[in-house]
């Protein structure tokens, strides 16, 4: 009887862990409609657009530091507000470098993050390492297809390394994200993957500008950012309830 009453108040503390981290969500929820009603094509770049656009990310940031505290600045909390800064700098097309740098250290935040312990075992079966190859492959596949169109632009002699650096380190989240085995993370990776895949197809012209192309990006990015986030909240919030059992 004991262990059933347990088992019952542990699914009743994860449902409640589950509605509190909802109504802290909803404020980006909020924000991130209200981009994507405020937003057109013919929208200027303005520090207005810029603040909008970073609105969401740095909603969520506040969300992870309020559940689990400054053990994530160097981490995902981090993450999100190099995020928010990239968000801001590609509202202007010549800041485009600046603003991958600062997606660039957001990843690198990432990564360390998902290689703490607070994300518990991590896989390294056949088949996960089945899967960094297929994803080295596709991103080096992806990356050569877009060189010839790199080579194009104006500043190529410095954009083409950076976007090849910037691959690698996107490589390198969404493996550790993957390797976390926790689904929440590893399809943040993926989406953010996907997000980025998609915006360097229409920057670098490699395709004809898509009619929605951009809500492909952005979507696909918003929620990136807030499966990453999620994750992290309950990576930590399963590592403390790990450690009270433990102590039990």
């Amino acid at each position: 009887m004991d262990i059933l009453e347990t088992h019952a108040y542990d699914r009743r503390q994860k449902r409640n862990t589950s509605c509190a981290l909802f109504v802290s969500l909803l404020p980006f929820f909020l924000a991130a409609a209200l981009y994507f009603y405020l937003w057109t094509p013919e929208s200027p770049p303005s520090i207005v657009a810029a603040g909008v656009k970073a609105a969401p990310t740095l909603l969520l940031a506040a969300v992870v530091l309020s559940w689990n505290g400054g053990q994530s600045v160097l981490g995902v909390v981090g993450g999100l507000l190099f995020s928010a800064v990239g968000d801001c700098c590609l509202v202007w097309n010549e800041l485009f470098l600046q603003g991958m740098g600062a997606f660039a250290v957001a990843h690198l935040l990432y990564s360390v993050s998902f290689l703490s312990s607070r994300y518990g075992p991590h896989s390294s079966s056949s088949w996960i390492r089945g899967v960094y190859l297929i994803l080295i492959m596709v991103g080096g596949g992806f990356y050569f297809y877009l060189y010839p169109f790199l080579q194009k632009t104006s500043n190529s002699d410095v954009l083409t390394p950076a976007v090849g650096v910037y691959f690698c380190l996107i490589l390198l989240m969404v493996c550790l994200g993957i390797r976390t085995s926790h689904t929440v993370t590893a399809l943040g990776g993926l989406s953010f993957a996907v997000s980025d895949a998609s915006l360097a197809l229409q920057v670098f012209k490699v395709m004809p500008q898509m009619e929605h192309g951009h809500l492909v990006v952005m979507v696909t990015y918003y929620m990136a950012q807030l499966l990453i986030a999620v994750g992290d909240v309950k990576a930590a919030v399963d590592e403390d309830d790990f450690s009270k059992w433990k102590r039990s």
